[in-house]
């Protein structure tokens, strides 16, 4: 099962950075984010590295347009079983609707969901 956990706030650079914070080199980690950054992104700058993958999907509730470039991103980045998984939402007004996807078949077999992490503006 992989950790999965979301990441909400208003500020791309906000989330990214909570998400950086918690990245460990020995996990292998796969990360979502919703849209571009605002401005330059210190994720972008990492070097390429086997345990890590970062996918950027196109803004947009991904609860609102059917999960279906969601679904279609993990199962990409399931494939390749990463232990850690952290999905980064702009706008947290649909979370509950984000978390009850997650929780049904088939991803209630491959995802243990954590506590969301919040950030500030």
């Amino acid at each position: 099962m992989t950790l999965t956990s979301l990441v909400t706030g208003a500020r791309a650079k906000n989330r990214e950075a909570a998400i950086l914070s918690r990245l460990d080199s020995s996990v292998h980690t796969a990360i979502v984010l919703e849209g571009l950054p605002d401005g330059s992104s210190d994720l972008d700058t990492l070097a390429p590295h086997p345990q890590l993958k970062i996918a950027r999907i196109a803004p947009g509730c991904m609860c609102c347009t059917g999960n279906l470039v969601l679904r279609v991103t993990l199962n990409r980045i399931l494939r390749t079983r990463p232990e850690r998984l952290y999905i980064s939402v702009a706008d947290s007004t649909h979370i509950a609707q984000l978390r009850s996807f997650l929780t049904q078949a088939p991803c209630d077999n491959l995802l243990t969901l954590t506590d969301d992490i919040v950030c500030s503006a």
